[in-house]
């Protein structure tokens, strides 16, 4: 009999404390894809690493023997300098002076990045006053970037998923939640097609050095805000057309984050995923002003009943007393 209240009780408890539970399966699971990554990561790109090390200082080490009268010191500081430059965007090449980072359309493709929180890193403020403002500009415009794509992401749901949902829905009779999932499916078929397959393909014959996966894994970084800065359209040393190849970029980038936050929304909206995520939700608990409020309701409810029993006893009371005699004298044993 121990046991079994014992049973009954942990029962009881893993029932009470089922999203917890789940909670904490949710946290070690992302800590070991964490680890899974990082156990990819470091087994495929070491190597890489360790192999472009020793070319480096193969080619170095033959610099040095071919230019005799250059010293070790010299070369280092010229090549650190010329690599903080890098970082900011500037190069020492002679094909690469025609580039400009801060034109126009290159300003307008930094702030398009800043505020849709892309960063590819590729250049940089060099002043302080271009940090100081960067600060100002991203603490304000990153909100209002956040609030003019719900905006516009609701108001593009409600023509692109729910209302052909609710129309096919009454048309076929179909049920409704696979009819969302259905027609969610379809739609990210189409916003892959149109954002990242098309455009991979005109990357890889506009940008001289990239081919169709480096142009592919382009448009997945910047789509989903990642942002590494590896590969940034633009920046050949021969490109043509560069202001408007680099505003129809800017453009891309804020249609593809809408459509990828449309095809986001349209998956969250769908039941399945609604009953995943509750899982892993804290149970809404009344609080206590809510509580008094169903309590004063509720004996209220039991006042007005009882005043309603008490007026119906008091207005029919001769009627109730003499019910009983009446009916006993006209009952069987009356007659």
């Amino acid at each position: 009999m121990l046991q079994c209240l014992s049973g009954s009780s942990c029962v009881r408890v893993i029932e009470g404390y089922r999203s917890t539970w789940y909670f904490l399966v949710l946290v070690l699971a992302y800590v070991l894809y964490l680890i899974f990554g990082a156990l990819v990561f470091y087994a495929v790109e070491l190597p890489y690493e360790e192999q472009l090390r020793q070319e480096l200082r193969t080619v170095r080490q033959q610099f040095l023997n071919d230019n005799e009268c250059l010293s070790e010191e010299r070369l280092e500081e010229f090549l650190t300098r010329a690599l903080e430059a890098s970082n900011y965007g500037v190069s020492v090449l002679n094909n690469a002076t025609t580039n400009w980072n801060w034109d126009f359309t290159s300003a307008l493709f930094f702030a398009s990045t800043v505020l849709s929180t892309t960063g590819y890193g590729h250049t940089v403020p060099l002043s302080d006053g271009g940090k100081a403002f960067c600060i100002i500009y991203s603490v304000v415009g990153i909100p209002f970037t956040l609030l003019f794509l719900t905006a516009v992401v609701q108001r593009i749901m409600e023509f692109s998923t729910r209302r052909p949902v609710e129309y096919l829905h009454r048309r076929w009779g179909m049920s409704k939640p696979l009819l969302a999932a259905l027609h969610a499916s379809l739609l990210a078929i189409i916003i892959v097609s149109c954002f990242f397959l098309i455009p991979a393909i005109i990357f890889s014959v506009l940008e001289e050095d990239w081919n169709f996966l480096e142009s592919f894994y382009f448009c997945f970084i910047s789509l989903s805000t990642i942002g590494l800065g590896d590969y940034v359209p633009g920046e050949g040393y021969h490109q043509r057309f560069r202001e408007i190849y680099k505003l129809g970029i800017t453009f891309y980038l804020i249609l593809g984050l809408i459509a990828m936050l449309v095809v986001l929304e349209t998956f969250c909206e769908l039941q399945q995923l609604k009953k995943l995520r509750k899982m892993f939700y804290l149970r809404k608990q009344k609080t206590e002003d809510q509580l008094n409020i169903v309590d004063h309701d509720h004996l209220s409810v039991s006042g007005q009943a009882a005043s309603f029993r008490e007026d119906k006893t008091d207005v029919f009371p001769d009627d109730i007393i003499s019910a009983s005699p009446t009916t006993t004298s006209n009952g069987p044993m009356g007659r």
